[in-house]
């Protein structure tokens, strides 16, 4: 299952909350974990990449998320205590999850033949961070 914009922000709010468990429970799986680390890595990205402020290719854009999508899955499995498991399935999904985010907002959403800061804005949905 991969996550749509909106329940991978809803799923970045719950893994930032200090008191939410993740485990085996069934209302935060290890696909909502992957939809709050996709979020939180494209996040982070945009930070980084708007600061700089310099073009890069899709596919470098992409390869960098991924790095990130992957590290903020450890972050929160180890933080909520997720099983090897559930991490690993977390991480793939996540992987997926980061890339559909960025081909939705910056390929079929903008057209944009690039990753280019001083051309297109971020995501909407990053208003409220």
């Amino acid at each position: 299952m991969v996550f749509g914009w909106g329940e991978s922000e809803q799923a970045y709010q719950q893994a930032q909350d200090p008191n939410q468990q993740f485990g085996n429970e069934s209302h935060f799986s290890h696909e909502a974990l992957a939809g709050a680390a996709s979020f939180g890595a494209f996040k982070m990205f945009e930070d980084r990449q708007r600061a700089e402020g310099k073009p890069i290719s899709h596919q470098f854009a992409k390869e960098l998320l991924v790095g990130l999508a992957g590290a903020e899955v450890d972050k929160l499995a180890e933080t909520k205590g997720m099983d090897f498991i559930d991490r690993e399935k977390a991480k793939h999904h996540a992987k997926q999850q980061a890339e559909r985010m960025y081909d939705d907002h910056y390929i079929q959403g903008q057209g944009a033949d690039q990753y280019d800061p001083n051309q297109y804005g971020p995501p909407q949905q990053f208003n409220n961070y």
